[in-house]
Protein backbone atom coordinates (compact mmCIF):
# COMPACT_ATOMS: atom_id res chain seq x y z
CA UNK A 1 0.00 0.00 0.00
CA UNK A 2 1.14 3.32 -0.88
CA UNK A 3 1.64 6.84 0.64
CA UNK A 4 -1.26 8.05 -0.72
CA UNK A 5 -3.88 4.78 -0.19
CA UNK A 6 -2.75 5.05 3.57
CA UNK A 7 -3.35 7.95 4.07
CA UNK A 8 -7.02 8.21 2.45
CA UNK A 9 -6.98 4.96 4.52
CA UNK A 10 -6.21 6.72 8.11
CA UNK A 11 -8.17 9.91 7.40
CA UNK A 12 -11.37 7.92 7.99
CA UNK A 13 -10.89 7.63 11.40
CA UNK A 14 -12.35 10.22 13.38
CA UNK A 15 -10.09 11.10 15.60
CA UNK A 16 -10.72 14.35 17.24
CA UNK A 17 -9.44 15.36 20.68
CA UNK A 18 -11.20 16.58 23.30
CA UNK A 19 -9.70 19.49 25.61
CA UNK A 20 -12.20 18.94 28.20
CA UNK A 21 -11.32 15.23 28.77
CA UNK A 22 -8.96 14.09 31.27
CA UNK A 23 -8.50 10.81 30.52
CA UNK A 24 -5.55 9.72 27.91
CA UNK A 25 -5.68 9.37 25.29
CA UNK A 26 -9.09 12.12 25.37
CA UNK A 27 -11.25 10.35 23.22
CA UNK A 28 -11.36 6.85 22.50
CA UNK A 29 -11.88 7.08 19.27
CA UNK A 30 -7.95 7.32 18.46
CA UNK A 31 -7.70 3.94 19.82
CA UNK A 32 -9.25 2.71 17.16
CA UNK A 33 -6.87 4.09 14.71
CA UNK A 34 -4.27 3.28 16.69
CA UNK A 35 -5.07 -0.47 16.73
CA UNK A 36 -5.15 -0.76 12.88
CA UNK A 37 -1.44 0.64 13.12
CA UNK A 38 -0.20 -1.94 15.54
CA UNK A 39 -2.31 -4.27 13.20
CA UNK A 40 -1.43 -3.07 9.95
CA UNK A 41 2.75 -2.79 11.70
CA UNK A 42 2.42 -6.30 13.00
CA UNK A 43 1.09 -7.65 9.45
CA UNK A 44 3.66 -6.03 7.59
CA UNK A 45 6.61 -7.79 9.85
CA UNK A 46 7.30 -4.74 12.63
CA UNK A 47 6.95 -7.67 15.69
CA UNK A 48 7.22 -5.54 18.55
CA UNK A 49 4.37 -3.53 17.48
CA UNK A 50 1.82 -2.68 20.13
CA UNK A 51 -0.33 0.04 21.86
CA UNK A 52 0.14 1.45 25.87
CA UNK A 53 -2.96 1.83 27.90
CA UNK A 54 -2.83 5.47 27.02
CA UNK A 55 -3.45 5.08 23.37
CA UNK A 56 0.92 5.93 22.58
CA UNK A 57 1.80 2.89 19.60
CA UNK A 58 5.19 2.04 19.32
CA UNK A 59 7.00 -0.43 16.78
CA UNK A 60 10.66 -0.80 15.56
CA UNK A 61 12.36 -1.94 12.40
CA UNK A 62 15.66 -3.26 13.21
CA UNK A 63 19.22 -2.09 11.48
CA UNK A 64 22.66 -1.71 11.52
CA UNK A 65 23.69 -1.98 14.71
CA UNK A 66 26.60 -0.20 14.01
CA UNK A 67 24.09 2.82 13.08
CA UNK A 68 22.65 5.35 15.21
CA UNK A 69 19.17 4.56 16.48
CA UNK A 70 16.59 7.08 14.37
CA UNK A 71 12.86 7.92 15.76
CA UNK A 72 9.73 8.66 13.54
CA UNK A 73 7.18 10.68 15.51
CA UNK A 74 3.52 11.62 14.41
CA UNK A 75 0.48 12.37 16.18
CA UNK A 76 -3.03 10.30 15.78
CA UNK A 77 -5.17 12.80 17.03
CA UNK A 78 -6.58 15.56 14.77
CA UNK A 79 -7.55 19.19 15.95
CA UNK A 80 -10.93 20.33 17.30
CA UNK A 81 -11.29 23.40 15.33
CA UNK A 82 -13.34 21.67 12.65
CA UNK A 83 -15.11 18.34 12.38
CA UNK A 84 -12.96 15.52 11.97
CA UNK A 85 -16.14 13.19 11.36
CA UNK A 86 -17.18 11.67 7.72
CA UNK A 87 -14.32 13.05 6.07
CA UNK A 88 -14.65 12.97 2.39
CA UNK A 89 -11.46 13.10 0.79
CA UNK A 90 -10.76 13.24 -3.12
CA UNK A 91 -7.89 13.38 -5.16
CA UNK A 92 -7.99 16.67 -7.80
CA UNK A 93 -5.43 17.60 -10.63
CA UNK A 94 -4.87 21.27 -9.50
CA UNK A 95 -4.35 23.52 -12.96
CA UNK A 96 -4.09 26.92 -11.19
CA UNK A 97 -7.76 27.89 -11.37
CA UNK A 98 -10.22 27.96 -8.00
CA UNK A 99 -11.04 24.32 -6.47
CA UNK A 100 -14.87 23.53 -6.19
CA UNK A 101 -14.94 21.80 -3.01
CA UNK A 102 -18.82 21.91 -2.16
CA UNK A 103 -21.21 22.65 -5.23
CA UNK A 104 -23.89 22.82 -3.21
CA UNK A 105 -22.79 25.18 -1.00
CA UNK A 106 -20.14 26.90 -3.24
CA UNK A 107 -17.31 26.41 -1.20
CA UNK A 108 -14.41 27.31 -3.15
CA UNK A 109 -10.16 26.75 -2.15
CA UNK A 110 -8.74 29.73 -4.25
CA UNK A 111 -4.82 30.62 -4.23
CA UNK A 112 -6.04 34.58 -3.98
CA UNK A 113 -6.79 33.24 -0.33
CA UNK A 114 -3.51 30.50 -0.04
CA UNK A 115 -1.00 31.74 -1.83
CA UNK A 116 0.98 28.49 -1.60
CA UNK A 117 -1.41 27.10 -4.00
CA UNK A 118 0.29 29.14 -7.18
CA UNK A 119 3.33 27.02 -6.68
CA UNK A 120 1.10 23.43 -6.56
CA UNK A 121 0.24 23.61 -10.55
CA UNK A 122 0.73 20.67 -12.79
CA UNK A 123 -0.08 18.68 -9.05
CA UNK A 124 -2.67 16.77 -7.39
CA UNK A 125 -4.10 17.67 -4.28
CA UNK A 126 -5.96 15.50 -1.48
CA UNK A 127 -8.91 18.27 -0.57
CA UNK A 128 -12.10 18.11 1.77
CA UNK A 129 -15.66 18.76 0.30
CA UNK A 130 -15.52 22.12 2.26
CA UNK A 131 -17.49 20.79 5.84
CA UNK A 132 -14.72 19.37 7.43
CA UNK A 133 -10.72 19.29 7.85
CA UNK A 134 -8.45 16.83 6.12
CA UNK A 135 -6.51 15.40 8.62
CA UNK A 136 -3.54 15.52 7.05
CA UNK A 137 -2.19 17.35 10.23
CA UNK A 138 -0.95 14.98 11.16
CA UNK A 139 -2.24 11.51 9.61
CA UNK A 140 -0.12 12.52 6.47
CA UNK A 141 3.05 11.97 8.97
CA UNK A 142 1.65 8.78 10.47
CA UNK A 143 0.92 7.68 6.41
CA UNK A 144 4.94 8.83 5.46
CA UNK A 145 6.43 6.33 8.00
CA UNK A 146 4.31 4.07 7.51
CA UNK A 147 5.47 3.83 3.52
CA UNK A 148 9.09 4.51 5.19
CA UNK A 149 8.91 1.03 7.44
CA UNK A 150 7.39 -0.65 4.54
CA UNK A 151 10.13 0.04 2.25
CA UNK A 152 13.13 -0.66 4.49
CA UNK A 153 10.95 -4.10 5.61
CA UNK A 154 10.79 -5.23 1.94
CA UNK A 155 13.56 -3.64 0.31
CA UNK A 156 16.38 -4.54 3.16
CA UNK A 157 18.97 -1.78 2.39
CA UNK A 158 21.50 -0.38 4.72
CA UNK A 159 19.38 1.66 7.42
CA UNK A 160 19.53 2.89 10.68
CA UNK A 161 17.38 1.05 13.42
CA UNK A 162 13.64 3.04 13.51
CA UNK A 163 11.36 3.49 16.21
CA UNK A 164 7.95 4.13 15.48
CA UNK A 165 5.48 6.35 17.40
CA UNK A 166 2.50 7.46 17.37
CA UNK A 167 1.11 10.02 19.84
CA UNK A 168 -2.39 10.77 21.27
CA UNK A 169 -3.82 14.17 22.09
CA UNK A 170 -0.90 16.29 20.60
CA UNK A 171 -3.62 19.18 19.20
CA UNK A 172 -4.56 19.59 22.76
CA UNK A 173 -0.76 20.12 24.08
CA UNK A 174 -0.30 16.28 25.83
CA UNK A 175 1.17 14.37 22.92
CA UNK A 176 4.07 14.03 25.04
CA UNK A 177 2.70 13.61 28.27
CA UNK A 178 3.17 10.14 29.03
CA UNK A 179 5.57 9.13 25.92
CA UNK A 180 8.08 6.51 26.80
CA UNK A 181 11.40 8.19 25.82
CA UNK A 182 13.44 5.46 27.63
CA UNK A 183 11.62 2.65 26.61
CA UNK A 184 11.62 4.16 23.32
CA UNK A 185 15.51 4.03 23.57
CA UNK A 186 16.06 6.42 20.45
CA UNK A 187 19.33 8.62 20.12
CA UNK A 188 17.58 11.24 18.65
CA UNK A 189 14.26 11.72 16.88
CA UNK A 190 12.35 13.14 13.93
CA UNK A 191 8.44 14.55 14.37
CA UNK A 192 6.74 14.14 11.10
CA UNK A 193 4.49 17.51 11.53
CA UNK A 194 5.28 19.98 9.35
CA UNK A 195 3.56 21.14 6.34
CA UNK A 196 5.43 23.21 3.20
CA UNK A 197 7.73 20.99 1.77
CA UNK A 198 11.35 21.25 2.63
CA UNK A 199 10.29 22.67 6.01
CA UNK A 200 12.58 21.61 9.21
CA UNK A 201 11.87 22.91 12.19
CA UNK A 202 13.96 23.26 15.60
CA UNK A 203 13.20 26.33 16.79
CA UNK A 204 10.07 27.39 18.81
CA UNK A 205 8.68 30.11 21.33
CA UNK A 206 9.49 29.82 25.26
CA UNK A 207 5.71 29.49 26.42
CA UNK A 208 4.58 30.63 29.80
CA UNK A 209 0.97 31.70 31.25
CA UNK A 210 0.36 34.72 33.35
CA UNK A 211 -2.90 35.00 35.82
CA UNK A 212 -3.79 38.84 36.59
CA UNK A 213 -6.07 38.78 39.68
CA UNK A 214 -6.75 42.24 40.93
CA UNK A 215 -9.03 43.04 44.24
CA UNK A 216 -11.16 46.20 44.46
CA UNK A 217 -13.30 47.79 46.58
CA UNK A 218 -17.19 48.21 46.09
CA UNK A 219 -19.09 51.27 47.35
CA UNK A 220 -22.33 52.74 46.34
CA UNK A 221 -21.51 55.45 43.69
CA UNK A 222 -23.35 57.77 45.20
CA UNK A 223 -21.26 58.11 47.85
CA UNK A 224 -17.54 56.47 45.90
CA UNK A 225 -15.53 59.58 45.88
CA UNK A 226 -12.02 58.68 47.16
CA UNK A 227 -13.68 55.08 48.27
CA UNK A 228 -14.06 53.21 45.72
CA UNK A 229 -11.74 51.23 43.86
CA UNK A 230 -12.91 49.35 40.84
CA UNK A 231 -11.24 46.67 40.31
CA UNK A 232 -12.66 46.24 36.35
CA UNK A 233 -11.17 49.28 35.47
CA UNK A 234 -7.91 48.50 37.17
CA UNK A 235 -7.83 45.37 35.29
CA UNK A 236 -8.28 47.31 32.12
CA UNK A 237 -5.68 49.91 32.80
CA UNK A 238 -3.30 46.91 33.78
CA UNK A 239 -4.07 46.00 30.36
CA UNK A 240 -3.42 49.05 28.24
CA UNK A 241 0.17 49.47 30.23
CA UNK A 242 1.11 46.51 27.90
CA UNK A 243 3.43 47.34 24.58
CA UNK A 244 0.53 47.45 21.69
CA UNK A 245 2.78 46.06 19.05
CA UNK A 246 3.45 42.91 21.18
CA UNK A 247 -0.06 41.67 20.59
CA UNK A 248 0.24 38.55 18.36
CA UNK A 249 -1.70 40.34 15.31
CA UNK A 250 1.21 42.55 14.83
CA UNK A 251 4.22 39.98 14.91
CA UNK A 252 5.69 37.41 12.82
CA UNK A 253 8.75 35.46 12.61
CA UNK A 254 10.89 35.80 15.24
CA UNK A 255 8.83 38.55 17.14
CA UNK A 256 7.32 37.44 20.21
CA UNK A 257 4.05 38.35 21.90
CA UNK A 258 1.49 39.08 24.95
CA UNK A 259 -1.87 37.48 24.20
CA UNK A 260 -4.78 38.04 26.36
CA UNK A 261 -6.62 35.09 26.45
CA UNK A 262 -9.39 35.77 28.70
CA UNK A 263 -10.77 37.89 31.26
CA UNK A 264 -13.87 38.54 34.14
CA UNK A 265 -14.53 40.89 36.92
CA UNK A 266 -16.69 43.08 38.85
CA UNK A 267 -15.94 46.15 40.67
CA UNK A 268 -14.80 43.73 43.39
CA UNK A 269 -12.41 41.67 41.60
CA UNK A 270 -11.54 40.79 38.21
CA UNK A 271 -8.58 38.66 36.44
CA UNK A 272 -6.95 38.52 33.03
CA UNK A 273 -5.41 35.27 31.41
CA UNK A 274 -2.12 35.95 28.90
CA UNK A 275 0.17 33.86 26.80
CA UNK A 276 3.42 34.99 26.59
CA UNK A 277 5.59 33.85 23.71
CA UNK A 278 9.53 34.70 22.45
CA UNK A 279 12.03 32.51 21.22
CA UNK A 280 14.56 34.43 22.59
CA UNK A 281 15.26 33.72 26.50
CA UNK A 282 16.41 36.95 27.48
CA UNK A 283 13.35 39.02 25.58
CA UNK A 284 11.04 36.47 26.99
CA UNK A 285 12.06 37.25 30.87
CA UNK A 286 11.90 40.57 29.99
CA UNK A 287 7.91 39.94 28.66
CA UNK A 288 7.57 38.40 32.07
CA UNK A 289 9.23 40.82 34.37
CA UNK A 290 6.98 43.42 32.92
CA UNK A 291 3.96 41.99 34.06
CA UNK A 292 5.21 41.66 37.50
CA UNK A 293 6.78 45.77 36.92
CA UNK A 294 3.29 46.95 36.37
CA UNK A 295 1.71 44.90 39.27
CA UNK A 296 4.12 47.03 41.50
CA UNK A 297 3.27 50.35 39.88
CA UNK A 298 -0.59 49.77 40.37
CA UNK A 299 0.05 48.90 43.83
CA UNK A 300 1.81 51.61 44.83
CA UNK A 301 -1.09 53.57 43.06
CA UNK A 302 -4.11 52.19 44.36
CA UNK A 303 -2.72 50.22 47.65
CA UNK A 304 -0.69 47.06 48.40
CA UNK A 305 -1.76 44.05 47.11
CA UNK A 306 -3.99 45.50 44.74
CA UNK A 307 -2.74 43.67 42.08
CA UNK A 308 -1.43 40.00 41.85
CA UNK A 309 0.88 38.33 39.11
CA UNK A 310 1.33 34.64 38.92
CA UNK A 311 3.30 33.34 35.81
CA UNK A 312 3.95 29.83 35.01
CA UNK A 313 6.57 28.67 32.38
CA UNK A 314 4.64 26.26 30.33
CA UNK A 315 7.60 25.04 27.75
CA UNK A 316 10.97 26.55 26.10
CA UNK A 317 12.52 26.97 22.93
CA UNK A 318 13.92 23.36 21.59
CA UNK A 319 16.82 24.87 20.35
CA UNK A 320 18.84 24.93 23.74
CA UNK A 321 18.66 20.77 23.14
CA UNK A 322 19.18 20.86 19.80
CA UNK A 323 22.65 23.29 19.55
CA UNK A 324 24.77 20.65 20.90
CA UNK A 325 23.43 18.43 18.38
CA UNK A 326 23.05 20.28 15.44
CA UNK A 327 24.35 17.02 13.21
CA UNK A 328 20.38 15.80 13.48
CA UNK A 329 19.31 19.22 11.57
CA UNK A 330 22.36 18.87 9.17
CA UNK A 331 21.67 15.22 8.34
CA UNK A 332 17.66 15.89 7.88
CA UNK A 333 19.17 18.64 5.14
CA UNK A 334 21.41 16.85 3.43
CA UNK A 335 18.93 14.34 2.60
CA UNK A 336 17.11 17.03 1.26
CA UNK A 337 19.47 18.54 -0.89
CA UNK A 338 19.87 14.94 -2.33
CA UNK A 339 16.45 14.54 -3.18
CA UNK A 340 16.18 17.67 -4.69
CA UNK A 341 14.27 19.26 -1.81
CA UNK A 342 15.41 23.02 -1.19
CA UNK A 343 15.74 23.18 2.81
CA UNK A 344 13.86 25.84 5.02
CA UNK A 345 14.69 26.31 8.48
CA UNK A 346 11.33 27.84 9.98
CA UNK A 347 10.97 29.23 13.03
CA UNK A 348 7.89 27.40 14.81
CA UNK A 349 5.36 30.02 16.14
CA UNK A 350 4.17 27.57 18.67
CA UNK A 351 5.10 24.80 20.54
CA UNK A 352 5.52 21.17 19.62
CA UNK A 353 5.51 17.63 20.66
CA UNK A 354 9.29 17.85 19.35
CA UNK A 355 10.02 20.89 21.62
CA UNK A 356 9.08 18.77 24.82
CA UNK A 357 10.58 15.28 23.99
CA UNK A 358 13.84 17.18 23.45
CA UNK A 359 13.67 18.82 27.43
CA UNK A 360 13.14 14.88 28.29
CA UNK A 361 16.07 13.89 26.62
CA UNK A 362 15.44 13.05 23.21
CA UNK A 363 16.18 15.74 20.59
CA UNK A 364 13.53 15.85 18.28
CA UNK A 365 13.18 18.44 15.56
CA UNK A 366 10.55 18.86 13.31
CA UNK A 367 9.87 17.85 9.28
CA UNK A 368 7.53 18.29 6.46
CA UNK A 369 4.66 16.54 5.62
CA UNK A 370 3.16 18.33 2.41
CA UNK A 371 0.40 19.42 4.13
CA UNK A 372 -1.52 22.92 4.47
CA UNK A 373 -4.08 24.99 6.17
CA UNK A 374 -4.06 22.93 8.99
CA UNK A 375 -7.08 23.17 11.72
CA UNK A 376 -9.90 24.19 8.96
CA UNK A 377 -11.91 22.90 6.00
CA UNK A 378 -9.34 24.15 3.76
CA UNK A 379 -7.24 21.71 4.49
CA UNK A 380 -5.01 20.00 1.90
CA UNK A 381 -2.57 17.71 1.21
CA UNK A 382 -0.02 17.55 -2.20
CA UNK A 383 0.04 13.97 -3.36
CA UNK A 384 3.39 14.81 -5.10
CA UNK A 385 4.81 16.48 -1.76
CA UNK A 386 3.93 13.83 0.38
CA UNK A 387 5.85 11.18 -1.75
CA UNK A 388 8.54 12.87 -1.26
CA UNK A 389 8.41 13.63 2.37
CA UNK A 390 8.41 9.83 2.57
CA UNK A 391 11.70 9.35 0.59
CA UNK A 392 12.76 11.65 2.43
CA UNK A 393 12.59 9.31 5.93
CA UNK A 394 14.09 6.55 3.88
CA UNK A 395 17.14 8.90 2.76
CA UNK A 396 17.93 10.14 6.25
CA UNK A 397 17.47 6.72 7.40
CA UNK A 398 19.76 4.78 4.72
CA UNK A 399 22.23 7.89 4.53
CA UNK A 400 25.79 6.24 3.74
CA UNK A 401 27.48 8.78 6.15
CA UNK A 402 25.44 8.13 9.27
CA UNK A 403 27.33 6.88 12.13
CA UNK A 404 27.02 7.44 15.72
Amino acid sequence: MNVIDRFLKYVSFETTSDEFSETCPSTDRQKLLGQALVDEMLAMGIEDAHMDKDGYVYGTVPGDPELPTIGLIAHMDTAPDASGANIKARKVLYDGSDVCLNEEKQIFLSAKDYPYLNQCEGKHLIVTDGTTLLGADDKAGVAEIMACAEYLIQNKPRHATLKIGFTPDEEIGRGADLFDVDGFEADYAYTVDGGELGGIEYENFNAAGATVKVKGRSIHPGSAKNKLINASQIAMEFHSMLPVEQRPEFTENYEGFNMLHDMSGSVEEATLRYIIRDHDDEKFEQKKDMFYQIAVFLDAKYGKDTVDVEINDSYYNMLRQIKPVMYVIDRAKNAMVRLGIEPKSMPVRGGTDGARLSYMGLPCPNLCTGGQNYHGRFEYAVVEEMELCAKLLVEILTDKDLTK
